[in-house]
């Protein structure tokens, strides 16, 4: 046997380091903890001195080449009103620049949607609205003022909602969505940034002792905070929308990564608008746009960019013989419906032939089908001027996620649509309410009101807001209507261009069925 001395490393270990270790993590921790200390007491200096107040307005995606008021002192200095310049896009509306003791005042904020096109103010649901709250209850003042911008995007609506919050609001009401995708702009400057990063970025800016450093940085290098944001987009002071110019259409193509960019700046000005309230003291509710699926057909319908031309050939064999069955003698939508799922799964991008897919399965009684066929048309749409399923999405998380009160269009116009589906029964075209449907819309932003305290009604309540909702509408001469119609007929032409109409209105399926043609 062999007598071996044991050498060092046969020896047991001495976990001699552990302290030292330990130290250095406590070491570390103590640093992060004075420096966070440090940074609080600065940021609680801040807001006691009231210093570096966050721009909130400041918006990664975009910029302006200018801002101007919407609203102006009158000349007599006691209203603030929308001036002449501004009425292009805006209806005239005013309020008193010294709130009158015991008024509730309300901001609604959007786009022609909350201005009531084709009609107007007047039978928009913010008219209905201050109507509804002073039958409920007459002892009080309420002033609802109609902040909408014919085409005003989100990213338009933050510097509004800024605005406002500074003439004394008890609540802003937000209805915003369609019109995100109408002017041009880019994503390059954001589109490799990541969500942690995003969100770091946008936590930074929310503290005023960054926006100190911001500020001083900037004054160095001889920029102003108030300059338009370097590397970013600049538009216009004013909406130039790609369907103002001729053959706005055509300026759209199927474009994932600028959609997921517009949805992306969607869901953060929405956000920025929840936070921007949050942070005045004042309420915000959100209200989820509807859209009408059933009796809008998609604006402009494209294939696949893979598509060989035998599947194009193919494709247009399989509609042309679906059209057969829907426009001969013997009208046979179960026949023309398995046609276009064949045209469907040669082109599953081609948002036409599900729209009329769609149809043809309402014609066979299967809604579900014709509900989801419907909703794929519009999601598909190459010129999407009806909120996508995920900003409505977006829009629902984010009411959730802020205790944010909610009131869901969509949802509440699917309730009362037969099968469910919205159409030409509450939407006069792709977006816009009829006056009952700007009706039906008040009522549920009155019953929010009820719900969150806001508003406690009389007994009568019901009965006297139908009196003078009739007595509202009788007010309205002839003309009012006759520039509504007008309207309505100018919207359709605007967004020209859109699928083919084969089938007239009186046919049972009422079907807008694509045209035999690639684009």
């Amino acid at each position: 046997m062999v007598d071996r001395t044991p050498t060092k490393s046969d020896r047991p270990r001495q976990r001699t380091d552990r302290p030292g270790r330990a130290r250095r993590w406590l070491f570390r921790l103590t640093a992060v903890l004075l420096g966070l200390s440090s940074l609080l007491v600065v940021e609680g200096f801040c807001i006691v001195l009231d210093l570096g107040r966050p721009e909130l307005h400041d918006d990664p995606f975009v910029g302006f080449r200018s801002v101007r008021p919407l609203f102006v002192l009158n000349e007599s200095g006691a209203s603030y009103e929308i001036p002449k310049a501004r009425q292009h896009y805006f209806r005239p509306q005013s309020f008193a620049a010294k709130k009158p003791a015991g008024e509730f005042r309300v901001f609604c904020l959007g786009g022609s949607t909350v201005q009531g096109r084709p009609f107007a103010v007047e039978t928009s649901f913010t008219t209905w609205l201050e109507i509804s709250l002073s039958a409920a209850d007459p002892s009080r003042s309420w002033r609802v003022v109609n902040c909408g911008g014919v085409s005003y995007a989100s990213y338009r609506l933050t510097t509004i909602l800024e605005e406002v919050l500074t003439y004394q609001p008890d609540l802003i009401v937000l209805y915003t969505g369609h019109n995100e995708f109408l002017e041009d702009r880019s994503f390059d400057h954001i589109k490799n940034r990541s969500e942690l990063l995003s969100t770091t970025i946008d936590g930074a800016l929310r503290l005023r002792s960054f926006t100190l450093m911001r500020e001083a940085y900037l004054r160095m290098r001889g920029i102003s905070s108030h300059d338009p944001p370097e590397g970013r987009p600049l538009l216009p002071t004013e909406v130039e929308a790609l369907l103002d110019g001729a053959g706005g259409l055509e300026k759209y193509d199927r474009d994932e990564d600028w959609q997921r960019g517009v949805i992306a700046q969607f869901r953060f000005n929405v956000q920025r608008m929840v936070r921007l309230a949050d942070d005045a003291g004042v309420d915000i509710v959100l209200v989820n746009p509807v859209s009408n699926i059933r009796d809008t057909p998609p604006f402009k319908s494209q294939h696949r960019d893979d598509l060989s031309a035998d599947e194009l050939s193919q494709w247009k064999s399989l509609c042309a013989a679906a059209r057969q069955h829907l426009e001969g003698d013997v009208y046979d939508a179960q026949e023309a419906a398995k046609l276009f799922e064949q045209a469907c799964r040669i082109d599953p991008l081609y948002a036409g032939t599900f729209y009329t897919l769609g149809h043809c399965y309402l014609a066979m009684g299967k809604v579900d089908l014709a509900r989801a066929a419907l909703l794929r048309a519009k999601e598909l749409d190459v010129c999407p001027l009806r909120i996508l399923t995920t900003m409505n999405e977006a829009v629902s998380e984010i009411a959730e996620s802020t205790d944010t009160p909610l009131v869901d269009a969509q949802a509440l116009f699917e309730q009362e649509s037969p099968n469910g589906i919205v159409g030409a029964h509450w939407l006069v075209d792709h977006v816009h309410p009829s006056i009952t449907g700007h009706q039906l819309l008040a009522d549920a932003l009155a019953d929010k009101f009820v719900a969150l305290g806001l508003l406690d009604p009389r007994p009568d309540w019901q009965a006297e807001k139908q009196r003078l909702y009739r007595q509202h509408r009788d007010s309205l001469d002839d003309l009012y209507f006759i520039k509504g119609t007008k309207r309505l007929a100018a919207v359709k032409r605007w967004a020209r261009g859109r699928v083919e109409v084969l089938i007239e209105p009186s046919h049972p399926a009422n079907l807008f069925l694509p045209a035999n043609h690639a684009n």
